[in-house]
């Protein structure tokens, strides 16, 4: 039995239930080495269940999809039934066939996987040391445990506490494991040391503190005489336990020794690998039995495991270092895949060596090719520590440091690029490390700093390359228009005369300054001109996104950010992810499905606070408090823009806050938001807030304070030549000259499908007028309208309005009639649109990243809301 832990299985106990009955469930347990976590691992294990287990490696940590390996290395034979395209990827992530250049389908096989397996009766799967996964395999397991569902399969991680590197989990359910109590810390003695006298039985327990593998392993220690000496060397409980594990091996046979050793540096548990490597350094499968008498290492199914995850360190960290080299060279002889043997030859790799440097090399260019940008970044650093010469040396730091900025680690990035400038000396070569450091700054919101520091290394570049020069003060040149540092883009752009790319520098500049100041039309021809001249490169064109949202142009803004999401995603790029989320959540906000822009923006924004995005961060926060904004929701809208420090972030908080005063008729409060904006300083990242001055400035019987900023508006609306930006602009004119003409002209133009609520805010507004004017009977088509679309986007404040305007028609509006499609979950409303297309269950789950057992469990519960029971009756819904 476990002491003191009855709540803790309890929960876990539910978990097991629930799986038992379809429904799935995930859990991270967390707690100091020996607290218990991998105890209560083993307790989870059930009758009946499918058990998927494996414990990740420090040494493994590299390898891209090593833990993903461990795991379903027993069910790889399952993996041919899976969608071809799925197939295809996980194969590729495990070393069974070529990359397919799609890893952002692995987690999504690994999903499907997991439901094809709990077909047949439900599934545990456990990861012990999570906190040494590899990150690919941590994304992978990741990605399919947040979308478990219906399928019967429980998910546990285990990790320890306040260890590097960490293992976030955000959103995910913990458990956290602290040390016994006194009372069952002497209950668990009782148990296992009765033979030990009373007063070394309270003195072990003072030494385990509550740790319960320390109260179970130190009368062994007791027993065997070890006690003493590993006490007095390691001050923490969990040390202590290591240091007996570390006494009790080195009691062992040299050669049982040597066969720990290898096993310990292996990762795969395979018993022919280990014992083949153990056969080169003199031990064999005989020298396995005293380890197997003390449970120090035990073969599971044909595998062989550590009893304990501190046992594997102990034996690897006591040996001497020679014998580890050894082992490591040995492993590097008989493993089967390349990287591993890379990697173990690195490992018995004491100084520069260029072959064992360029093997890495190779291996990191195969990890990017399967999508771990991480793996890349750590083969790059560990082939550069190994790499005689200085400019080579110098050149793999910076490919690491360049890896690591797609993996979203940051810091990582600037120390490689540091390392990497201290051996640079030719200058030209500065603008890579140059690149990785602006790219750290921007991230961070130091975007003057990021100009400041490609800038300089233009002017390195500039002698021998001036089209590299010219791109890199074009790339200079946003991050100040970014900081809005405009003397700085006037000198950058001054630095590029001469340059074969400094007529786009000076297009920018133009766009910059033109839009910061009163020249509309000249910046928006400059940002045409951008928008027309960026090479074809999927990284660029999230800033092409954003112009063609300075543009006013919803849809190509949209499509741009949505190719360079896929392909963030099919090259397993995080650290590009998040700005695409960011621009791809504002195009689904624009074009009306703010569904899809909570989901994209949510996404992105736990990713790019996981990174240390914070611009994305800013960005992306700024689309939810909108969406909070347009929905009523204070709470939300403020807490979103709480953080707000500066422009352009404090401006979007502005925005956010005036529109949902606005909504809620605090039109004074509008006023005090959007003065300052609309004077001239941030106008930029204001425009669609500049009409919600005028609408307040209207109302309080001050219109003359908005004319400046609807006259620019109206001008930037002119230039984009956007109905939708067109009509609000005329919506501005009615509004300010208390005539329809401007209304109807709006009207006319909201025909285009974007913008749905503009277009509602609109009607709105000319219904309002219409009945103040006394046409009862033309302002309800208007107020109807609107009233339709506050209720289909749940602008809730909004609808509010435009049903006490139908009411003071005449009209008496009831409660609405529920929508059908309210009664939908999110996930619910995407898979019933889905079925009803047509697609099956798998496609709908490949569509989602669900797995097809979640896909008919969504249907199931959908249907009686919908009020059908086929999907024949479904397709002829209007959804």
């Amino acid at each position: 039995m476990l002491h003191g832990r009855g709540a803790e299985l309890a929960g876990v106990h539910r978990l097991v239930a629930a799986a038992r009955e379809g429904r799935s469930g995930v859990l991270v347990v967390r707690g100091e080495a020996g607290v218990g976590k991998s105890a209560l691992l083993d307790h989870v294990v059930a009758d009946g269940f499918r058990v998927l287990r494996g414990t990740a490696v420090e040494s493994e940590s590299v390898v891209p999809f090593a833990g993903l390996n461990l795991v379903l290395g027993r069910v790889v034979d399952r993996v041919a039934a899976l969608p071809d395209a799925q197939a295809s990827a996980l194969r590729g992530a495990l070393g069974l066939a070529p990359p397919d250049g799609r890893p952002y389908l692995v987690g999504l096989a690994v999903l499907t996987l997991l439901a094809d397996l709990a077909e047949e009766g439900p599934v545990l799967c456990l990861v012990d040391d999570a906190h040494w996964l590899d990150p690919a395999s941590a994304d992978a397991l990741l990605f399919a445990a947040r979308r478990l569902d219906a399928e019967g399969v429980v998910v546990v991680f285990a990790a320890r506490d306040l260890h590097a590197p960490p293992f976030p989990t955000p959103g995910l359910p913990e458990l956290r494991l602290a040390g016994l109590s006194e009372v069952d810390s002497a209950a668990l003695l009782a148990e296992h040391a009765a033979d030990l006298p009373r007063h070394v039985r309270d003195r072990i327990a003072r030494e385990a503190d509550g740790n319960p593998l320390a109260l179970l392993e130190l009368p062994a220690a007791q027993r065997e005489g070890h006690l003493a000496a590993s006490a007095h060397r390691a001050p923490h409980a969990h040390g202590r336990v290591r240091q007996t594990f570390a006494d009790r091996i080195t009691a062992l046979p040299a050669r049982t020794r040597t066969l720990l050793l290898v096993a310990a540096a292996d990762d795969t548990g395979d018993p022919g690998v280990v014992f083949r490597a153990a056969a080169r350094l003199g031990a064999s499968v005989a020298d396995l039995e005293p380890a197997e008498h003390r449970q120090l290492l035990r073969s599971v199914g044909g595998w062989l495991e550590f009893r304990h995850p501190l046992i594997r360190s102990a034996a690897y960290q006591g040996a001497p270092f020679a014998r580890r080299l050894e082992a490591h060279g040995a492993l590097a002889e008989v493993v089967d895949d390349a990287h591993r043997a890379a990697w173990h030859r690195a490992a018995a790799t004491t100084g520069p060596d260029e072959e064992v440097a360029r093997a890495l090399a190779e291996t990191a260019e195969d990890a990017r090719r399967r999508g771990g940008f991480a793996a890349v970044a750590a083969a790059y650093q560990r082939a550069a520590e190994l790499t005689p010469v200085p400019l080579e040396k110098a050149r793999r730091l910076v490919s690491a440091a360049v890896a690591a900025v797609d993996a979203g680690q940051f810091d990582q990035a600037s120390v490689l690029a540091d390392s990497a400038a201290d051996l640079l000396a030719d200058q030209v070569e500065y603008w890579r490390v140059a690149s990785v450091w602006a790219t750290v700054a921007n991230e961070r919101g130091r975007s003057g700093e990021a100009a400041s520091v490609l800038a300089r290394a233009a002017g390195c570049a500039a002698p021998g390359d001036p089209v590299l020069a010219g791109d890199l003060l074009f790339a200079a040149a946003q991050y100040a228009w970014t900081a809005r540092d405009f003397a700085a883009v006037r000198s950058i752009a001054a630095q590029a005369d001469g340059l074969p790319t400094a007529s786009r520098v000076r297009a920018l500049e133009r766009a910059a300054i033109g839009l910061d100041g009163d020249d509309v039309r000249g910046a928006m021809a400059a940002v045409r001109e951008l928008v027309d001249g960026q090479r074809a490169e999927w990284r660029c064109d999230a800033v092409v996104a954003w112009w063609h949202l300075v543009l006013g142009d919803d849809r190509a803004a949209f499509d741009r950010a949505a190719g360079v999401e896929s392909q963030a995603r099919a090259q397993g790029a995080l650290g590009v992810l998040p700005r695409a989320s960011a621009y791809l959540a504002r195009g689904h906000l624009h074009l009306g499905r703010h569904r899809d822009a909570r989901a994209s923006a949510e996404e992105g924004l736990r990713i790019a606070a996981d990174i240390g995005q914070e611009f994305s961060v800013g960005y992306l926060s700024s689309v939810l408090a909108e969406l909070a904004a347009i929905e009523g929701d204070e709470e939300r809208c403020v807490a979103l823009t709480a953080a707000a420090d500066g422009p352009p972030r404090s401006v979007r908080a502005a925005c956010s806050l005036a529109l949902l005063d606005l909504g809620l008729g605090r039109h004074e409060s509008v006023l005090e938001r959007l003065s300052d904006v609309a004077a001239g300083a941030h106008r930029l990242y204001a425009i669609g807030s500049l009409p919600d001055l005028v609408e307040s400035a209207t109302r309080l019987g001050v219109p003359d304070s908005a004319r400046d900023a609807a006259s620019w508006h109206a001008e930037w609306a002119a230039e984009t030549g956007q109905p939708w930006a067109l009509a609000v602009a005329a919506r501005c004119r009615a509004l300010l000259s208390d005539t329809e003409d401007g209304f109807l002209e709006a009207a006319a133009l909201h025909r285009d499908p974007t913008r749905p609520f503009e277009r509602a805010r609109t009607a709105l507004l000319h219904g309002e007028w219409l009945r103040r004017a006394r046409r009862r009977s033309d302002a309800r088509v208007h107020l109807r309208a609107a009233l339709e679309t506050f209720d289909r986007l749940g602008a809730a404040p909004w609808s509010a309005r435009s049903r006490a305007e139908l009411r003071a028609t005449g009209e008496t509006t009831a409660a609405p009639v529920p929508d059908r499609r309210d009664s939908l979950t999110p996930q619910e409303l995407q898979v019933v649109q889905l079925a009803g297309e047509g697609l099956s269950n798998r496609d709908i789950a490949a569509r989602l990243f669900l797995s097809p057992r979640t896909v008919g469990y969504h249907l199931y519960k959908a249907y009686p809301k919908l009020g059908v029971s086929s999907r024949v009756e479904l397709a002829r819904l209007d959804l």
